[in-house]
């Protein structure tokens, strides 16, 4: 393979989900290393005065616009697009940042063609992660990106004996403190403040709630092939410590760093050497400090206690808890349901799922889209 691994030349880059944050910090280590890095093929959903000036300053031969429009001038669009970038011969790295379900195709063909896969996609895994794992051909094909899983991914590098439990932590978002009494009282404007991460506007929610806390713990069972008990969560406030990996004699590993996406970035583009990212990105601040860990409370942030559920119970359930919370969120975002609102449309999308757990990836999607149009119902009603 070319690049730093083997010292043949620069490795080939694409980048799904290029104008996102997770894309943008992907971007930012290929551009501190130039000749480390070729950035080949960029992919977004929409086309963009971002996209096109990315595209412009890398020199990316394959430029992909999802949505674009039949007859609109771009030569690469929808899956069929995605999945010409993922199979590209001239591609050795492939980088799904991008969130949805729309790059489950091109992730398949990437790991099928032997691709070297840095992944940052939940849905990917927690809606298809049975027709995607048994497709990873050898050990680190598949690298985590997410700031959590990446840092498990590392703790568990070199260890023979097998892990305990995992833990993932969470900053506990803007509302970690308040009492249940005035969650209701919460607006769009208030949760989308996240007081460490600059994330989109759906992931954002999603860590006021926990809810992304607890789609995350329903990825990493599946990702490195634990159980439900395996995987726990813990707030550490600050996200200093991003994850923590128990062993059977007790110790205990965990990684830390600043909260900054290109440290993980930097690690699944240069496996197995350790590079410094970027000149921004200040190395950790070892002076005087408090690390702490506190259960989250899955009474006042229900969701998490829902994502349990859906890892418990698996079948049609994870699909169903990631559809249905997808279109809550989206409702409270538009200010049509309360904060507390979004957990409880997830709640009782849950409860009156009627799926047998899913056969087929197509079965997988029609669940999802099941809950979306279910919980749509919910929250109409509550409208009304």
């Amino acid at each position: 393979m070319t690049g730093p691994e083997g010292g043949q030349g620069r490795k080939r880059v694409a980048v799904i989900g290029a104008t996102g944050s997770v894309g943008t910090a992907v971007l930012d280590v290929c551009r501190a290393h130039p000749g480390a890095f070729e950035v080949r093929a960029l992919a977004a959903r929409t086309d963009s005065e971002k996209l096109t000036a990315l595209a412009a300053e890398f020199g990316a031969t394959m430029l992909c616009v999802h949505d674009a429009p039949p007859g609109s001038g771009s030569a690469l669009c929808g899956t069929r697009g995605l999945v010409a970038v993922a199979e590209d011969p001239g591609v050795d790295h492939v980088v799904f940042a991008s969130s949805g379900t729309a790059a489950i195709p091109a992730l398949q063909a990437a790991l099928r063609a032997g691709k070297e896969v840095s992944l940052a996609n939940k849905e990917s895994i927690v809606v298809a992660g049975p027709w995607v794992m048994p497709l990873v051909r050898f050990r680190d094909q598949l690298r985590p990106l997410d700031s959590e899983h990446n840092a498990v991914w590392q703790c568990l590098h070199g260890e023979e004996a097998p892990v305990r439990r995992i833990f993932l932590t969470a900053s506990g978002g803007p509302f970690r403190d308040w009492p249940a009494s005035k969650l209701d009282a919460v607006t769009p404007e208030m949760a989308l403040r996240h007081p460490v991460w600059a994330m989109g506007a759906k992931i954002t929610i999603d860590s006021a709630t926990l809810m992304n806390k607890g789609i995350e713990l329903i990825e990493a069972m599946i990702l490195f092939g634990l159980e439900p008990h395996q995987v726990e969560a813990l707030v550490s406030p600050g996200s200093f410590v991003h994850a923590l990996a128990e062993f059977e004699d007790g110790s205990v590993k965990m990684l830390a760093g600043p909260p900054d996406m290109r440290l993980p970035a930097a690690s699944c583009l240069f496996w197995p050497e350790r590079r410094f990212p970027c000149e921004r990105v200040g190395r950790p601040v070892l002076a005087p400090r408090t690390i702490a860990f506190e259960p989250p409370d899955e009474g006042r942030f229900p969701a998490l206690r829902l994502a349990r559920e859906a890892m418990e119970r698996r079948g049609p359930l994870p699909a169903v808890l990631v559809g249905a919370d997808e279109v809550a969120v989206d409702r409270f975002l538009e200010g049509r349901i309360g904060f507390t609102a979004i957990a409880r449309a997830v709640e009782e999308t849950m409860g009156a799922c009627p799926l047998p757990a899913p056969a087929s990836l197509e079965e997988a999607l029609s669940a999802l889209d099941w809950a979306r149009r279910y919980c749509a119902k919910i929250c109409d009603a509550w409208e009304a």
